[in-house]
């Protein structure tokens, strides 16, 4: 395995990508995200443009999701910092999302509709970022209060969960408590 030590030299960039869910109204959360890129240090590119340092890049994407069904209802943007004017036109690249629900396939649709030449790479990555913190925020909402077992519920977590990693894998021990409680209904 190839050990890595900690560099003693000048710290030249950071990436930092920040998801936060809040509680909206009974039925709804806000899903906000923000990225941000950090230069610590003057660059120049090919063309012979300074940059100076500072934030690069730095956006904040904000979902309203339905909590009922996870589809996305609306979408703001904000790119507070962009390299380049010409990123502002991006700003809207995200607006086939809205109507969009979170769940399996998310990520290729979302780049499908708002990847490559469509827009703007550090929009999706944010977006994308957001998508499973956006789960993990619903869970949290939806489980603020004990409650008995619900079905619905169970089989939603499941279409959410299974295969997404080793410990939700189809023949694993989380899933098959769950399909267990789920025939004994």
């Amino acid at each position: 395995m190839l050990s890595i030590c900690k560099s003693k030299g000048k710290k030249l960039h950071t990436r930092n990508i920040e998801v936060t869910t809040y509680a909206y109204d009974g039925q709804k959360i806000i899903v906000e995200g923000f990225l941000k890129d950090d230069r610590f240090q003057e660059t120049h590119a090919i063309t012979g443009e300074k940059f100076p340092s500072g934030a690069i890049h730095h956006m904040t994407i904000r979902l309203l999701v339905n909590c009922s069904t996870l589809l996305i209802e609306n979408i703001d943007v904000d790119l507070i910092s962009v390299p380049r004017e010409v990123c502002r036109e991006t700003i809207d690249c995200l607006a086939p999302i809205k109507g969009l629900t979170i769940t399996k396939g998310f990520t290729a649709k979302v780049k499908k509709l708002a990847g490559g030449k469509k827009g703007c790479t550090h929009l999706v990555e944010l977006i994308l970022a957001m998508a499973p913190a956006a789960i993990q925020g619903f869970a949290t909402y939806q489980s603020r209060k004990s409650s008995v077992f619900d079905p619905v519920r169970a089989k939603m977590i499941l279409q959410f969960l299974v295969n997404t990693c080793h410990a939700w894998r189809e023949d694993g021990p989380f899933v098959e408590m769950f399909k267990k409680k789920l025939t004994m209904k």
